[in-house]
């Protein structure tokens, strides 16, 4: 697969700079930063899985405690008297 990118010359010029520090071109050098920082394709599958069996393990009322925690923090720690998630609304909007 052929692309083309539009660098700005700042961009340009550290990668042209990397690439030589490497001994490399520059666009071998593109392509091992695209390898390292890309996920594969197994990673991906194992993240997945992993949120998957979080959401699947999941205890509801731990959850439940938890989100409510939470609202409960956010909006005591404001320095408005303004609440975040105001009881009336519960349901409603959030």
């Amino acid at each position: 697969m052929t692309l083309t990118l539009e660098l700005t010359p700042d961009l340009e010029q550290r990668l042209t700079r990397e690439a030589a520090k490497r001994g490399v071109p520059a666009a071998e050098f593109t392509l091992e930063l695209l390898r390292q920082h890309l996920p594969t394709e197994d990673r991906r599958t194992q993240l997945m899985a992993v949120f998957r069996s979080w959401i699947k393990e999941g205890d509801a009322e731990e959850q439940r405690e938890t989100g409510e925690y939470l609202i409960r923090t956010l909006d005591e720690d404001r320095l408005s008297d303004r609440k975040l998630f105001p009881p009336e609304l519960k349901g409603v909007s959030w």
